[in-house]
């Protein structure tokens, strides 16, 4: 009998792994004998595109900055935006706003970014950048389960083998308190995020065996005491010293200590994590770096080999501003029958290919993660594009949405576990599919660390992708 192969893992295994392990609230998924197998050269770009995500971060914390302040955005040209500003502060806060400016800010950036990169038959394309990502644990999880075992030769590495997403996840927690050995972390997860709080659950523990101060609390259990902010710990009160805020923030106004936490930040007591900087959490971000106004800028203050790696993997975007035009003029859109729109609401005269195109809201907004804003308008009814096109324009004054090219992802190939028949045991067969790719870089020593990816295998039918029970979860591995 030949031995198992170290790098596959029977449907057995994979069932008792999950079952002695809740990592997502009343979540399943489809079950895969195998890591995705990412090429060398893809390996590489990925490590190019972390690189390239932390410098947009850079450039747009320049590009909001110089907006607000009323500053040329430009070395050698006049170029004001006040408007972008705008946009980004639309429907915020004015407490929040103000946070965000705060001077002792700058230079603040996620410690954790993700872009969701679809793959399509010219490579990548980056369609969002979450800066409060799900998924840490349960890929830290999935790393572990599927690397290579000793049984025999391997040709492949998981990535993040070796727990390199806790390791990394630590350090870029415990970087922003360099002065303090062993700061003490809360992980704060809200109700609104709750389906994620098994696996940050995990992921705290797993800290914890390594001698790590990591808790995972609901945002209830912090308490202040002067300006500094405590949990108990077996009827003994801990002082905090940085708090992972695991939430979006248009949840910020239903987590009670709110108010303290900024108090306590104020007094250099705690640290933050991701900063609540609300223009650092917005999906217009990316229709800006397309804007026709401002490529010049993005040239300046990104490196060149970024601005072409971005310039390729981030389809063309459009903010979808109702603010009425002068007469004659046109929006910074897609073209409907070979004409440039006067109005947003001219998309509705779309065909089916024009309508190759995603609604979705930028951001401060229930809706805004887990795809449930979005609008495919080629796989929608022309009544259901209109309404999308209608909705957006009608949140416009609060929440401004996006529209964005579709690129769609290629048909792909996998083994994933399905019974022949009911009551049977599942075999692997070889599926189509789709892929969406998470690759999860932590800031370290102002370094975008890739340390892991999650891969989202979806059946071929399914046009938008993301987390459904039909689609396998999966680690990636690189074939050496």
């Amino acid at each position: 009998m030949p031995p198992p192969d170290p790098l596959q893992r029977s449907y057995e295994e994979l069932k008792t792994a999950f079952g002695n392990q809740s990592l997502f609230e009343d979540k399943t998924w489809q079950l895969s004998p195998e890591a995705w197998p990412l090429t060398l050269e893809q390996q590489a770009q990925l490590e190019q595109i972390g690189t390239a995500c932390l410098e947009f971060h850079q450039a747009l914390e320049i590009l909001y900055t110089r907006s607000w302040q009323g500053k040329n955005l430009l070395r050698n040209k006049p170029l004001l935006a006040p408007w972008i500003a705008d946009y980004l502060d639309r429907g915020k806060p004015a407490a929040l706003i103000a946070h965000a400016r705060d001077p002792k800010n700058r230079g603040a950036y996620p410690t954790v970014l993700r872009p969701d990169l679809l793959l399509t038959e010219e490579g990548f394309a980056l369609t969002e950048l979450d800066s409060v990502p799900g998924g840490i644990g349960l890929t830290s999880f999935l790393n572990r389960l599927y690397s290579p075992r000793g049984e025999g030769p391997v040709d492949a590495d998981i990535i993040g083998a070796g727990d390199a997403m806790i390791t990394h996840f630590h350090q870029s927690l415990a970087a922003l308190r360099p002065a303090v050995r062993n700061p003490l972390i809360a992980i704060l997860v809200s109700d609104e995020a709750g389906t994620y709080r098994p696996e940050m659950q995990w992921l705290a523990e797993q800290l914890q065996r390594q001698g790590r101060r990591v808790y995972c609390l609901h945002p209830d259990k912090v308490f202040p005491l002067d300006n500094e902010l405590f949990f108990d710990v077996e009827g003994t009160p801990e002082k905090i010293d940085i708090i992972y805020r695991f939430f979006e923030l248009f949840d910020w106004a239903n987590v009670k200590v709110a108010s303290h936490i900024l108090e306590s930040w104020s007094a250099d007591q705690v640290a933050i994590a991701p900063p609540m900087r609300h223009f650092q959490e917005e999906k217009l971000s990316l229709a800006l770096f397309h804007h026709h106004l401002l490529p010049e800028f993005w040239a300046e203050n990104v490196s060149r080999v970024s601005w072409e790696l971005l310039k390729k993997i981030i389809p063309q975007s459009w903010i979808m501003d109702p603010a009425p035009l002068p007469p004659g003029a046109v929006l910074d859109g897609p073209r409907v029958g070979g004409r440039m729109l006067n109005d947003w609401r001219d998309l509705a005269g779309a065909s089916q290919k024009e309508r190759d195109l995603i609604i979705k809201i930028s951001g401060f907004h229930e809706t805004a993660w887990g795809a449930r804003s979005v609008v495919l308008g080629s796989d929608c009814s022309r009544e259901e594009w209109l309404a999308g096109v209608t909705r957006a324009l009608q949140l416009a004054p609060a929440n401004l949405h996006i529209l964005q090219e579709y690129r769609k992802p290629k048909r792909v190939q996998h083994p994933v576990y399905r019974a022949e028949e009911v009551g049977a045991v599942p075999a692997p067969r070889l599926e189509f599919g789709r892929l969406r790719l998470c690759p999860y870089y932590f800031i370290v020593a102002g370094q975008a660390r890739f340390s892991g990816a999650l891969a989202t295998f979806c059946p071929p039918d399914k046009k938008i992708i993301h987390g459904m029970q039909d689609a396998a979860l999966l680690p990636a591995r690189v074939r050496r």
